[in-house]
């Protein structure tokens, strides 16, 4: 005798399956988030006093502002040395993103990087210097900011420390923090983490909080 499967079974078993879809969805990306903004959580948005590149930006601003240009252009996951020290193939890794922020606001990561390993080579622990991929390793731009930049807090929940324009470094990763922030007031992050990455802008900072090793601001 076969069994006759109720309706209301059936249409409950298809919602969990698409709210379960959808969830997963979220989760991975691939569905955007919501965004808030600074104004949302009565957050003052920090506006730096200098203005490296004299273009009448901020350098906060200026950072923040090339790192979405530079995601813009949609960069392929590629981890390679390129003669020219910066990609120029349309390729790139995560502390790229780093480089190209801060060259739009006057910043030559390159050059200054390898200054600075040159001027104290022991804490770097690298054996010989090479410009042109020294600035694009995530182990020598911890050390970089850490020497050169203003450390703040890592506690995710001081909302209002955390700025669009700001450095997030992580165990093996890096990224810029965003402007746009989640519905708990925590920022989305621009990043570069891999081949399979359907965004650059993401609500992913909670998810990996526990791998936070340092959080910058350059000026």
């Amino acid at each position: 005798m076969k069994r006759k499967f109720s309706p209301f079974l059936l249409m409950l078993c298809l919602s969990a399956a698409v709210i379960a879809a959808v969830y997963f969805l979220y989760r991975l990306n691939v569905l955007p988030h919501k965004r808030f903004t600074n104004a949302d959580f009565g957050v003052a948005p920090y506006v730096s006093a200098v203005d490296a590149d004299g273009d009448g930006v901020d350098d906060q601003t200026d950072i923040l502002e090339s790192a979405l240009e530079y995601v813009g252009t949609k960069p392929r996951y590629k981890s390679k040395y390129y003669a020219s020290g910066y990609p120029d193939d349309g390729c790139g890794v995560c502390t790229d993103v780093v480089a190209f922020a801060l060259r739009g606001a006057g910043y030559d990561l390159m050059e200054l990087v390898n200054e600075d390993i040159l001027r104290a080579p022991e804490q770097y622990g690298v054996a010989t210097p090479d410009r042109k991929i020294d600035f694009r390793r995530v182990r020598n731009l911890a050390v970089y900011f850490k020497d050169t930049a203003r450390a703040l807090t890592t506690d995710l929940s001081e909302i209002g420390e955390w700025q669009g324009g700001d450095i997030v470094i992580f165990q093996n990763h890096i990224g810029i923090v965003s402007n746009a922030r989640n519905k708990k007031g925590v920022p989305f992050l621009i990043h570069h983490a891999g081949t399979a990455q359907l965004r650059y802008e993401e609500d992913v900072l909670e998810r990996y909080k526990d791998r936070i090793v340092g959080h910058y601001r350059v000026s």
